[in-house]
């Protein structure tokens, strides 16, 4: 899986985006530390169910290299303290501090906080789980907003779709889950366009993003529910 990701990084940095696309983080580059050490650190053999968001936020991932990466989960409940670099160039509204970032990325507070209060420990999530991103780069306007795969020129989406499902093809064979859990309509739709459905079972949970309305009373049970319903937990 990490030779997957660097080759993924490469390939997206051959990739062009227009407006309103101004700059582009490509956390699988100067954040990779992150990620190797989340994935050397527990990801070994196969996993029942993944856990697939879309992309980075500004908060999360692109400050520890970690899908929906939270920085004081990260750093106390995973014990991961990886060593983030600079992008290039840097949007002066997008600031990258790393594991010294004082923002909070709401939606991976949401997320990991209901694997901590379900499973307590680490180990019992990852004997089961992992938790990774269809796409790695973050995107952002002109004024640093942020903007997501989806609001992407057309030609833009599908050269993108084409190396990330690619990637996610890859990851999915090496991981060998029962389930694929979009974390939100976007990454579930890619999971079901992109892989052979054949053996594999299907399902999303509400996006914990704060811009998302039924998300922001009663996320974690909601989630909850979800796979209960689904049968994934």
């Amino acid at each position: 899986m990490l030779m997957a990701g660097e080759e993924l990084a490469t390939a997206l940095d051959k990739l062009n985006f227009t407006s309103p696309v101004a700059v582009t983080y490509n956390t699988f580059a100067f954040a990779w530390e992150g990620y190797r050490a989340y994935l050397e650190k527990f990801v070994s053999g196969n996993r029942r169910i993944l856990f697939l968001g879309m992309n980075p936020g500004p908060w999360g991932m692109v400050q520890t290299g970690i899908p929906f990466g939270e920085v004081s989960i990260v750093r106390d409940w995973m014990e991961l303290n990886p060593d983030i670099h600079q992008p290039e160039p840097v949007h002066p509204k997008r600031p990258v501090k790393g594991m010294q970032c004082e923002r909070s990325e709401v939606s991976g507070k949401r997320l990991w906080g209901l694997f901590v209060e379900r499973f307590k420990k680490p180990q019992n999530f990852f004997n089961d789980h992992i938790v990774l991103n269809y796409c790695p780069l973050a995107f952002m306007e002109k004024t640093g907003r942020n903007l997501t795969p989806d609001k992407l020129p057309a030609p833009e989406t599908r050269s993108l779709q084409v190396v990330c499902d690619d990637h996610l093809r890859t990851v999915v064979a090496a991981l060998q889950p029962d389930w694929v859990i979009g974390v939100g309509v976007y990454a579930e739709k890619r999971a079901r366009e992109a892989l052979d459905s054949k053996g594999l079972r299907f399902g999303r949970i509400l996006h914990p993003s704060p811009a998302n309305p039924h998300a922001n009373a009663g996320w974690a049970e909601r989630a909850t529910t979800q796979m209960q319903e689904l049968g994934a937990w």
